[in-house]
């Protein structure tokens, strides 16, 4: 068989073009998947990349939350979330500790049920949980970034401190005023007392010889002393001295004051104890006003335990949040009947007592001899269980101690001299039970 030589030419080109072109093709091919490789590897890079900064992020949100989480738990506010059913979806520990319901009893419950097995649900300010504390509370909705409603969060505060510088505020205002009216009522009183007893002192002297008349001059002279040391308490209540200041041993202080109480606790089973921080080993004061303090107290928890109780005197050297310095705790402390609810916020207002025998002086002088050492009185007290009478005054460098005792302080009075007190049981006015 003959093959003409154009023919095989063609086929040979032909079979050289599809070479060419698979080659061509091939180049291509090799050219993309290079191309693909190399953007591959590009693509690796940023997804590693990208699941790098995804681990970042997630690690960051996770320290966020765990940082939120223990600022949450931290807050001495109790905090509630509530869902849009108003089902509690998360609680801090200050909640649970103000509801005094655990974690467990709260989330997934309904607020008005939690609030209601917590006594929380009255409307009066402020509301008192089952430990004693005074909160308030306020609630508000939560809202997402794009307005919608997302729930409600509850906030309880403790309001204790707060309410018990309120009461203290209210206490000192009430005080000072009723201070200035009873020292001018005093001062008025005292200058017709004084013609009183002239006259009396005239009377008996013009009647030594009729014996019976004269003994009614003395009478009416005894009179006028019970008046006068009944007006001299008043005084000192209302402008007490306390411009002897000096070192004085904590202890020998506090066994002076029961001394002069011996007569009270003679006839008496009660246990009286005495403790005594070293550091608070001395205290800077006027020994003899803080004497009648510390009688006062005594007396007064020397009569809320007729039968039988422990007596307990305490001193220890603490940190004053309000000054930042040193302070001096002295605390009295019985283990009587107590004093209700609704009397202790007048127990140091003056004339207030619950005993028939009292004059409802002893604790308002108490009150304002504290005061006029630049200290605070507080008290505590359950009905059945005792009261306890703490007295905090400042503990800072005798030279600031003698400025700060010296100072005269408001004028209440129209600068009536006051008698000695201290050592006169005829003068020691006893207040209500404690």
């Amino acid at each position: 068989m003959n093959v003409h030589p154009a023919s095989a030419t063609t086929e040979s080109d032909l079979l050289h073009d599809a070479f060419r072109s698979f080659d061509d093709a091939a180049a291509t091919l090799q050219q993309s998947y290079q191309t693909l490789t190399s953007r591959l590897e590009q693509l690796d890079v940023e997804l590693a990349d990208r699941n790098e900064a995804l681990g970042r992020n997630l690690r960051a949100n996770e320290e966020l939350r765990e940082h939120l989480t223990a600022i949450v738990e931290s807050l001495s506010t109790g905090l509630l979330v509530m869902d849009t059913e108003g089902t509690i979806a998360r609680c801090n520990q200050a909640g649970e500790q103000l509801l005094g319901l655990p974690r467990e009893q709260i989330i997934g419950r309904s607020l008005a049920v939690c609030l209601k097995e917590a006594q929380l649900d009255g409307d009066v300010y402020p509301l008192t949980t089952q430990q004693g504390a005074a909160v308030s509370l306020s609630q508000r909705a939560l809202q997402t970034s794009e307005g919608r409603h997302a729930g409600s969060v509850l906030l309880i505060q403790d309001v204790t401190a707060v309410r018990e510088l309120e009461d203290r505020l209210q206490r000192r205002n009430r005080l000072a005023a009723m201070g200035e009216m009873v020292g001018r009522i005093a001062h008025e009183i005292r200058n017709p007392l004084g013609s009183i007893e002239l006259f009396a002192s005239m009377l008996r002297r013009d009647l030594n010889g009729a014996p019976a008349l004269r003994k009614y001059a003395e009478h009416i002279s005894s009179s006028v002393h019970m008046m006068n040391r009944l007006l001299t308490n008043l005084l000192l209540y209302t402008k007490p001295d306390c411009s002897r200041g000096e070192w004085h041993e904590t202890e020998v202080l506090m066994l002076d004051a029961l001394t002069l109480a011996a007569h009270a606790v003679a006839n008496t089973r009660i246990d009286i104890r005495l403790d005594v921080d070293p550091l608070a080993s001395q205290i800077w004061c006027d020994a003899g006003q803080m004497k009648q303090v510390l009688l006062n107290l005594i007396l007064n928890s020397i009569h809320a335990m007729p039968d039988s109780g422990t007596l307990t005197l305490s001193a220890t050297l603490t940190e004053e949040q309000a000054s930042g310095g040193p302070a001096l705790r002295l605390s009295v402390s019985d283990t009587g009947v107590g004093i209700a609810a609704a009397e202790r916020p007048r127990i140091f207002d003056p004339f207030f007592t619950t005993r028939d025998e009292g004059t409802g002086l002893g604790l308002a002088i108490v009150h304002a001899i504290v005061e006029a050492h630049r200290g605070r009185i507080d008290v505590e007290s359950v009905e059945g269980r005792g009261t306890t009478f703490r007295i905090v005054l400042p503990h800072h460098r005798e030279a600031d101690r003698a400025k700060t005792l010296q100072s005269p302080g408001p004028d209440l009075g129209d600068g009536v001299g006051i008698m000695a007190m201290i050592g006169e049981r005829h003068c020691v006015e006893e207040e209500t039970s404690a």
